[in-house]
């Protein structure tokens, strides 16, 4: 498959979201279409209404009860994408879709599908949520933050460094440590690794939880600064049986 444009992604998804309806919407762990649009259209840098526009294109050549953009022709690149995709099945269309919004496909693929051998809730929406889709609304919104202002950005969340984003201004000796959660809900539970729970305690008031809430509606963000101070956070034990595997070579 050649490399999509962000356009034709954009395209794909709606296509996959007025193809399969409801049931794609439950397949990839969907509550709604808000919440669909809301993540794709963060996860992929787009509008959240123009992955909506392109389900409204495709529903006039669907059984459902939407008439979409009825009143007119198809546009000719959507037309396109169409043809070359109308025929795939929801398992494989689905896989699309991760290969083209998921940023780590393999890595986030593999995960997923750990995560539901051993029993674990994990889907395309929930991982888009917690990762992808929140991480990119806090990099659109970081600056609309008093505090945050007159600061740049490093990712490193690849890092594992204790959070998310650093921010750091010339002018300031320090900088601050940020990490990035997110919630279908418009509140709910956020867990910390013990890593991250350890540097939050250290940096204290330079350690921010970004929450990034209510993707199923209108997503809203709430700041916790010194989160070890100002949160309780309940302490929780694993028993964890660690299985390895030899053999003589």
């Amino acid at each position: 498959m050649k490399k999509l444009t962000l356009r034709e992604k954009s395209i794909l998804a709606g296509l996959y979201l007025s193809k399969f309806d409801t049931e794609g919407l439950k397949f990839l762990g969907f509550d709604n279409f808000t919440e669909a649009f809301n993540v794709i259209g963060l996860a992929l840098d787009i509008k959240p209404a123009s992955v909506k526009n392109y389900r409204d294109e495709f529903d006039p050549l669907f059984p459902n009860e939407r008439q979409g953009w009825h009143k007119r022709e198809i546009r000719p690149y959507c037309k396109d994408i169409f043809n070359a995709f109308k025929d795939l099945d929801i398992a494989n269309f689905s896989n699309l879709l991760k290969e083209i919004i998921y940023e780590n496909h393999e890595l986030d693929v593999l995960m997923e599908q750990i995560a539901k051998k051993e029993d674990k809730e994990s889907s395309f929406a929930k991982r888009l949520i917690t990762g992808q889709a929140a991480e990119q609304y806090f990099k659109d919104n970081f600056l609309s933050v008093d505090i945050f202002k007159g600061y740049n950005l490093e990712d490193t969340t690849k890092i594992g460094c204790g959070f998310d984003f650093k921010l750091i201004a010339e002018e300031k000796e320090r900088y601050f440590g940020v990490e990035v959660k997110g919630l279908n809900e418009s509140s709910g539970n956020i867990a910390l690794t013990n890593k991250e729970h350890a540097v939050a305690d250290f940096l204290k008031n330079r350690y921010f939880i970004f929450v990034v809430k209510n993707f199923k509606e209108k997503p809203f963000h709430q700041i916790y600064q010194d989160p070890i101070k100002n949160l309780s956070f309940n302490r929780i034990e694993n028993k964890v049986v660690q299985i390895s595997w030899n053999t003589a070579v």
